[in-house]
């Protein structure tokens, strides 16, 4: 039986020294992470605004004097907005030509050059592209062009680090990203922008799935919970230090060059992060990965056996005639099938509420934009807090789901507070609103550990980031969910976003019941242990006194019968025992 990187990792330690440094480095892109799927609430801001005065060449938004202000009376049109009297943003008066009198027979119509508030943002990309009134769809459509890319991305970044190695695909998107986010600064029009918004897409996502990839593989059973937890936080430290930076510098081009070139500094990890070794054994590329397990023993003072893979030339010559995983064995049996969907639309509910109710980090009442930003930020730290306290307890899947349930139920109330509480209660909109947030990023730090434990090795990069794509699915629908609760208008157009939200959290929730639990479960390897995985016990036991001495991996696996055999798509060839 072939030697696997579970059975090495019981000799190594599944968290000594050698991998805490590892997983840290690798957690730290999440920060530049979360900060490239959030910085379009401050790019792609829209400050308040009216039409520029024909003729008037040094307009600004702000009265310069008492004879501006009544060129802004007589040229404005006022409207009802918020049950407030306020100037027309997209209208302006137009004389006919033909009156007898000053200021009779004039028309209302659209304009095409605007003045803005400057008081919060110097620039934003809405205020220079001109994102307002008729063509305000396209900061929605630039945002879902942006996640569109991180659908791609996620797909193909796991579908090249199985091809060609974690640590190649990682160094290309962090190449990718540190580019396109410096000639971000440069985008003169919509289509220009949104080519490199998708490029910055394509490549976040590539970074975040392959540095989660990569932690999970070098960990043990017991602490993939906190390793992926982990990740999570250093994206919730990005968005904190965004608020930050964003609350200084107020001109657009200043925060994404500010943002985009210390992504710079991860260039270096060619020479810091090494191939993931699972990955490499998984290749029979058992040489190059006894060099990286025999450097993690000595930085974590274990000793190892002298001739660690001594036993596995007869399978390592054969290793050619065995098929290898791909994408669509996921879709070949039932049970793989059922599984893979579940998960996928798990993913996309998590993402489609949780970005959906940071599009509405406007409407906490909480006074300025950054700190409403800041306290969007902030309420993730306790939901990881709850997911690495309790995961490891009640497990992945009975944690998931209930996180799911009381994010969506949440979500699901404000409905009558909305429809039936007067202004002094909108509180509780808040409270129930930032629980659902709360739900939902305790249920993505989930998401990320419990389908990455599902996947067989062999299809694992490749297989997560297609399910981190389905999740930009959910990114892409928010915004207009978002927006159709603007055009219902109203206090049931208020409440209709998270009544959907909600309903489809708690649907999510109640299918990743069907899911098998992982806790404390070796990583299933092949197409073939995926399929069994859940169903039978699969090999996880002490080592006994002899086996300690001797040095033996742990190789207690489900029998298979010859049926099984021909009914997988990839199951393991017998050999020799591995014998020290």
């Amino acid at each position: 039986m072939r030697l696997t990187f579970d059975d090495v990792l019981r000799h190594l330690g599944e968290f000594g020294r050698y991998q805490k440094w590892l997983v840290f480095v690798l957690c730290l892109p999440g920060i530049t992470h979360g900060i490239r799927m959030m910085i379009s609430v401050f790019l792609l801001n829209v400050p308040d605004h009216r039409c520029a005065i024909p003729g008037y060449d040094n307009d600004t938004y702000d009265a310069q004097s008492d004879n501006h202000a009544r060129l802004i009376n007589a040229t404005i049109p006022y409207v009802t907005r918020d049950g407030k009297l306020q100037l027309d943003s997209c209208h302006i008066y137009r004389d006919d030509g033909n009156s007898t009198s000053e200021g009779a027979n004039r028309t209302v119509v659209g304009c095409q050059k605007w003045v803005f508030d400057k008081s919060v943002f110097e620039s934003t990309v809405s205020t220079e592209l001109s994102f307002v009134c008729d063509d305000a769809i396209l900061a929605t459509h630039s945002q879902m062009i942006f996640m569109g890319g991180y659908f791609f991305g996620a797909f193909a970044a796991g579908a090249l680090g199985d091809k060609i190695g974690r640590k190649k695909a990682l160094y290309l998107c962090i190449l990718f990203l540190t580019i396109g986010g410096i000639i971000l600064n440069w985008a003169k029009n919509f289509v220009m922008f949104v080519i490199l918004r998708f490029i910055n897409g394509t490549s976040t996502a590539g970074v975040f799935t392959t540095c989660f990839v990569i932690a999970m593989e070098i960990v043990g059973p017991s602490k993939r919970v906190w390793t992926g937890v982990m990740v999570q936080v250093f994206f919730a430290i990005g968005m904190t230090i965004l608020s930050g930076v964003a609350y200084f510098i107020r001109d657009w081009h200043t925060l994404e060059l500010a943002m985009a070139v210390p992504v710079g500094i991860f260039l270096i990890y060619w020479w810091v992060i090494p191939e993931s070794p699972r990955w490499l054994m998984n290749e029979y590329r058992d040489e190059e990965a006894e060099v990286i397990i025999r450097r993690a023993a000595e930085v974590n003072k274990v000793k190892l056996p002298d001739k660690l893979f001594e036993q596995q030339t007869t399978e390592i010559e054969s290793h050619d005639e065995e098929p290898k995983g791909n994408f669509c064995h996921l879709f070949t049996t039932p049970v793989m099938c059922i599984r893979t969907l579940i998960i996928f639309f798990n993913w996309l509910v998590v993402s489609m509420v949780y970005y959906g109710l940071s599009l509405n980090s406007d409407n906490l009442g909480a006074g300025s934009l950054h700190l409403n930003f800041l306290l969007v930020g902030l309420v993730e730290f306790p939901a990881y807090a709850l997911s690495i306290g309790l995961v490891n307890r009640l497990g992945r899947k009975i944690m998931h789901c209930a996180m799911m349930i009381i994010g969506g139920v949440s979500c699901i109330l404000t409905i009558f507070t909305i429809l039936y509480a007067d202004q002094s209660l909108q509180w509780i909109t808040v409270l129930l609103a930032m629980i659902g947030k709360l739900g939902a990023a305790s249920g993505f730090a989930i998401i990320y550990v419990f389908s990455s434990e599902l996947f067989p090795t062999v299809i694992r990069h490749s297989a997560t980031g297609a399910s981190s794509s389905w999740a930009r699915v959910g990114g892409m629908i928010a915004p207009y969910i978002v927006d159709w609760g603007k055009f219902v208008g109203g206090d049931f157009g208020r409440a209709l976003p998270l009544l959907i939200f909600g309903s489809f959290s708690v649907l999510a929730g109640l299918l990743a019941l069907l899911l098998p639990e992982t806790l404390n479960r070796d990583l299933p390897e092949t197409i073939e242990d995926g399929i069994k995985f859940g169903r039978k016990p699969v090999g996880h036991r002490q080592p006994d006194e002899e086996e300690k001495q001797r040095g033996l991996p742990l190789l207690s696996l489900p029998e298979t019968t010859d049926n099984d055999k021909k009914q997988s798509p990839i199951y393991r060839k017998p050999s020799a025992p591995v014998t020290a």
